[in-house]
This record gives structure tokens, C-alpha cells and sequence, in this order.
């Protein structure tokens, strides 16, 4: 008999998703900076939600209250996530929320305005995927590749894999192949799927692990200098 998977329906769902996996990164670096012999002489207090790298540091606050007024804060460690993919922080449009809105890539020049249309845009995308009972890295993905990659995985079980993002993309170069085409260079690694990322979804988790270490390490130095 096939197994029903829990579709992410409440905040205390989503919360508890969210913090199990913060919870594992969180462990894997500590047993990291064991294994490289930190000796600390005081107890460090480690904060185990991500910090953002870089520029998108100083964009965390907008973020979480722009998120609130959706009702999904719990989700701003993944949204800082999602800029440090997209950006890095930099430029005009951080979040590169411009196509969401129906505009050319680019069009927004101001980074508040590029954060409130990311949110709307990974709200909707949230709000959808529950609907279609698909699991979170799938809204990611569709963050990158539009509300149709939820439909399109809801078709094939409901769980996000690189393979079905590639099947995905392809079908959408197959559409338009002359604006989906890597910029004819062949030796891209997205070629021939040049319709988004098929591994976005793998890379703004990572992203997570990676601004998680980063604030453990900040908090190790801080305590080294006391």
C-alpha cells in the first residue's frame, strides 16, 4: 500500500520542519569544529539559526517583517537563503523577484521593493504547494522555475528530485528554444536544460549549512577574544 505523505499545513508543521533541519546542520558543525580540535574555555552560546553571509546580512531584518506580515517568519533563515543564491545581496533587485512580477530581469531598482515581491512571490508558491500536497524543496525549486514546477511534481509523486527539474526545464526550452539556450554556450552547466536551475532547490539548502557555520565560527571567535 502506498504511503500518504503529511502535506505541510499548519505553522507548528512548518516551524517543526524548519528547525529539525537547522537542528541536523547545527550538529553536523559542531562535530565538524570537534574534529578540529577547538578548545573552548568558555560556553559558547551558539545561535543555530543561519546568520547570512555577506551583503544579505543587513536585508535579514526587512526580510523577517516582510514575512511576517504573511505569517511565515519561521521561513526567514530559508529567504536569506534564497538571496545569497539569487544575488549575494547585491544590486537593485536582491531577491531578482522582477520576473515574478511580470517584468524583464532587472526592472526593479530598489531592494525593499525586490524583498516585497519576493515574499509575494515564495507566499504564493508556499500557499500553492500546499494545496498540491508537494514537499518544501519543491517550493523552492518553483521559486526559480515558476508555480508550474509545482503542478508538474504533483503529476510525478510530490517529491522534489534534480531529475524531475531537468525534466521540467527541458519541456520548457522545447517551448521557446531560442531564449532558452544557455546563451548557445554548450559547455554550461545547465546545458541543454536552460529553462532555470535544476539545482537550485540543493543550493539554497546548502546555503543554509554554509551561513550556519559561519555564525558558529563568528561566535568562536567572539569567545576567543574574551
Amino acid at each position: 500500500m502506498k504511503k500518504k505523505r503529511k502535506k505541510f499545513t499548519s505553522r507548528k508543521e512548518r516551524q517543526r520542519t524548519l528547525n529539525l533541519l537547522m537542528v541536523l546542520f547545527g550538529v553536523l558543525i559542531v562535530f565538524a569544529i570537534m574534529n578540529d580540535e577547538f578548545q573552548l574555555h568558555k560556553k559558547p552560546e551558539l545561535i543555530l539559526k543561519s546568520i547570512p553571509l555577506g551583503n544579505v546580512e543587513k536585508y535579514t531584518p526587512l526580510l523577517q517583517k516582510e514575512l511576517e506580515k504573511v505569517q511565515l517568519e519561521e521561513y526567514t533563515p530559508l529567504l536569506a537563503a534564497v538571496m545569497q543564491q539569487e544575488s549575494k545581496g547585491r544590486g537593485g533587485d536582491p531577491m531578482q523577484a522582477s520576473e515574478s512580477a511580470g517584468l524583464p530581469p532587472n526592472t526593479i531598482k530598489n531592494p525593499e521593493e525586490s524583498i516585497q515581491q519576493g515574499v509575494k512571490h515564495f507566499h504564493r508558491a508556499v500557499h500553492y504547494g500546499e494545496k498540491k500536497n508537494v514537499d518544501l524543496p519543491t517550493i523552492v525549486q518553483a521559486y526559480n522555475m515558476g508555480l508550474g514546477y509545482i503542478d508538474f511534481v504533483a503529476g510525478k509523486g510530490g517529491e522534489h528530485k534534480e531529475e524531475l527539474a531537468k525534466e521540467f526545464s527541458y519541456m520548457q526550452v522545447q517551448k521557446n528554444p531560442d531564449l532558452y539556450n544557455c546563451g548557445g554556450d554548450k559547455n554550461n552547466f545547465r546545458y541543454p536544460y536552460c529553462y532555470g536551475d535544476f539545482t537550485y532547490s540543493t543550493k539554497v539548502f546548502k546555503n543554509i549549512e554554509a551561513t550556519t557555520s559561519f555564525t558558529l565560527k563568528r561566535s568562536e571567535m567572539k569567545i576567543r577574544k574574551e
